[in-house]
């Protein structure tokens, strides 16, 4: 069948409901013109009676994302454009292929003291799986895509359940050269900066004086990369944070320091590399070397996987088309 074949398709959403119909279309309609815009369609409705105008497999998503945002609306009376692009994203998303069965490619979902966390989409899914199921687990893609927050996540989680002793979160400082000793304040004042996304994520799912108790025993530790050298880490979950910017020396480094019973994830942009010119990111070294290893999983983001706000989406695409020659 030819999914490009413009078709037209009648949805009924029952039962009607004046104010689930008006949350689901928006102020203004707003909400409606979002679908249209990304899916490239055109929705016309009466009442609870919608008419999607589109191709196939546009009008398909259409539909279902129309179902399910009016079954939202029984519990949620306010749909905001930031559920609509969520969901949107999750519609969108291309089948895994790299999970065996239906079973582990359902939505995993993580818990954590303030609430349950499940991944947006099915490639924030397979993520998620491959750590779980991986010594070493690579996250690679565009800012937004939500690789360091699951990460973060899935180490409390973990931290929750006792199956690891302890957390570490680890950058590399490469605006600072390594070299901290100019910056004021004593290590974790040095570091802090360049940490603060992760501090950010532990803050929001345990919460200001919990993070500052197991900061203070040590159950969280953070540091930059250069001070993880002639370390052993065991029964720990440990997250190499902006990896693009380590060495090849560095990143081999890090990943021998892995010990018994201790989970990685190593996290990176590869387009956004802050090393000298000339000096090769040994995130992009790993992902050639480590390939085809049993134990270690590669997830890789696009775009499309973009949680915040529609226009990163179309930003991270316009960079990338200017890199490849093709803008």
């Amino acid at each position: 069948m030819n999914n490009n074949v413009t078709t037209i398709r009648q949805v009924y959403l029952d039962p009607p409901d004046t104010k689930r119909l008006n949350a689901l279309c928006g102020a203004f309609h707003q909400n409606l013109k979002q679908i249209e815009q990304r899916l490239e369609v055109q929705i016309h409705h009466r009442g609870h009676h919608f008419h999607v105008h589109g191709s196939l497999t546009a009008v398909t998503h259409a539909e279902r994302l129309l179902t399910t945002l009016y079954e939202e609306t029984l519990i949620n009376s306010d749909i905001s454009s930031e559920m609509v692009h969520l969901m949107l994203q999750t519609c969108q998303s291309v089948v895994l292929d790299d999970v065996d069965s239906t079973q582990d490619s359902a939505f995993p979902t993580l818990f954590t003291r303030k609430g349950s966390i499940r991944p947006r989409g099915e490639n924030q899914a397979r993520y998620v799986a491959n750590i779980l199921r991986h010594d070493i687990s690579f996250g690679v893609g565009p800012a937004g895509t939500g690789k360091t927050y699951l990460a973060v996540a899935a180490a409390v989680d973990q931290l929750e359940k006792d199956a690891i002793r302890r957390i570490l979160l680890v950058r590399p400082a490469v605006e600072a050269g390594e070299k901290l000793g100019f910056l004021p304040g004593d290590l974790s004042d040095k570091i802090d900066p360049y940490l603060r996304p992760l501090y950010d994520a532990l803050y929001e799912m345990l919460g200001f004086e919990t993070v500052g108790k197991l900061l203070e025993r040590q159950i969280i530790e953070v540091a930059p990369l250069a001070y993880m050298r002639g370390r052993t880490l065991n029964n720990a979950f440990i997250i190499l944070d902006e990896s693009q910017n380590t060495t090849e020396s560095q990143m081999k480094m890090f990943l021998t320091r892995i010990g018994f019973g201790s989970t990685a994830v190593i996290t990176g942009d590869a387009t956004q590399i802050d090393l000298p010119r000339g000096t090769r990111s040994g995130l992009l070294h790993a992902c050639e070397v480590l390939h085809g290893i049993d134990g270690i999983s590669f997830t890789r983001f696009t775009s499309r996987d973009v949680v915040r706000h529609p226009l990163v989406q179309r930003i991270v695409d316009a960079y990338d088309q200017h890199e490849n020659g093709t803008r």
